[in-house]
């Protein structure tokens, strides 16, 4: 891996904490991330890791805390202006539209760049069609970096399992985001699609400059391209810090054992 230029903190996250009921997802959790790092959040099931993402995209408000993305701070948000904010994800259950071809579903994620209005939009007149056009040249440029030309028309519903998560992929950065969240890219993959994965987020990382921040339950993976780690445990955070120093950490190293519990 090249040597990376890593920046300030970008997002920063401040005693969040997170209840269902009266259920604990997540107890008084801060970290923060810097811009250009990949940062993962593993933990064993049930830590909160998604919880933690929903409250950072708007899909939640936690009770407690706030977060600050790039100087600004907020108790809560909701999805649209975090994602024009500049943060996309991606989900661990697929959410794409199996019907629509490869290409279509990318589109989908330059919505939020369109200044022309829906009727506009479908009838293809002067400035939505000159619009779409320079749209549809982005969206190519995506298609070649994650090597899927060959399935620009295929409905996406027809692929293979590994590529419908890297249509998923190319659906967030087709929203250039300043700060990608990736929940379990890898899940359900084999060996083989989690290398071809693991390879296409750094180039993400390195290529397109995007802070990353990563939920994956591979701990090779993990160790293998993050440059911090966050550790949670029934809705607490357990360690953070870089892949070494979380791997030696005696409290990690319990959860994932089951001999503190």
């Amino acid at each position: 891996m090249s040597e990376k230029r890593i920046g300030d903190v970008i997002l920063d996250v401040h005693n969040i904490s997170l209840s269902f009921g009266g259920v604990k997802a997540l107890a008084d959790i801060s970290f923060d991330v810097r811009e250009h790092e990949v940062r993962a959040i593993i933990g064993p099931n049930g830590a909160g890791k998604s919880s933690m993402l929903n409250c950072i995209n708007g899909v939640y408000t936690p009770q407690q805390g706030t977060i600050t993305f790039r100087g600004q701070t907020f108790d809560h948000m909701n999805s649209r202006q975090v994602a024009e904010m500049g943060v996309a994800r991606t989900f661990q259950n697929l959410a794409l539209f199996k019907g629509m071809s490869v290409i279509d579903n990318i589109m989908t994620g330059r919505n939020l760049k369109m200044t022309t209005n829906i009727f506009q939009q479908a009838i293809r007149l002067g400035a939505a069609a000159r619009e779409e056009a320079v749209h549809r040249e982005f969206v190519e440029h995506i298609v070649d970096f994650l090597e899927i030309q060959a399935y620009r028309k295929t409905p996406v519903g027809r692929l293979p399992y590994g590529l419908q998560k890297r249509v998923d992929l190319g659906r967030a950065l087709a929203m250039e985001p300043q700060v990608l969240l990736l929940d379990e890219p890898m899940a359900g993959m084999n060996v083989e699609e989690k290398q071809d994965m693991s390879r296409f987020v750094l180039d993400v990382n390195d290529e397109f400059g995007t802070t990353i921040v990563l939920i994956e339950h591979d701990m090779g993976v993990v160790m293998d391209i993050s440059d911090r780690v966050v550790v949670l445990d029934y809705g607490k955070k357990i360690g953070d810090g870089t892949p070494d120093e979380v791997r030696r950490n005696e409290d990690v190293i319990s959860a994932y054992l089951g001999t503190s519990h």
